[in-house]
């Protein structure tokens, strides 16, 4: 079946099964590979995206779904004012580790600036409950969110290795 879709402000044209989800589209069919794979049950985030700037997962949202719906992915969201907040609060705070949830974390991040720009701790906790980072970087990925809703840089307490029990 032939689906007309609107990401990133181009409509594309993709012929593909009505319960395709949203990410293979997007990923196998688009090229688009910023919205990662994770789970394939929506409990991670990795592949969160916005529709009609709303977080949805794609790993759970058939293309058939999707309608005439804006989607916006990683790959344009620094084109927007919050999402570009954003984007710079992790690269100034170094939230970033393994990398490979940040695209969905960064989405998130987004979708709650844009619906609050001033949002509390327990704000940040609800909005990215969702978003799952093995790497356990929520500390900063809290203190991002809260430079990119403020303008000013929070500090993170970083612990040092040795101070963990760990070698130097």
């Amino acid at each position: 079946m032939s689906y007309t879709i609107r990401v990133n402000g181009h409509s594309h044209a993709v012929d593909t099964s009505a319960d395709t989800p949203l990410l293979w589209v997007l990923r196998d069919i688009l090229g688009m590979t910023g919205t990662k794979f994770g789970c394939g049950i929506a409990q991670c985030g990795a592949c969160t995206v916005h529709l009609d700037g709303a977080p949805v997962r794609a790993c759970v949202l058939p293309v058939s779904a999707v309608g005439d719906r804006r989607v916006t992915t990683i790959e344009a969201i620094g084109n927007t004012e919050n999402g570009k907040r954003i984007q710079d609060a992790w690269l100034a705070v170094d939230v970033v580790q393994c990398g490979y949830c940040q695209s969905g974390q960064i989405m998130a991040a987004t979708a709650l600036l844009n619906r609050n720009p001033a949002p509390t701790d327990r704000d940040i906790d609800a909005a990215m409950s969702g978003n799952i980072c093995r790497c356990a970087t929520y500390v900063r990925i809290r203190a991002a969110i809260k430079q990119a809703a403020t303008g000013h840089v929070e500090g993170t307490q970083v612990v040092p290795l040795v101070a963990q029990g760990g070698r130097p």
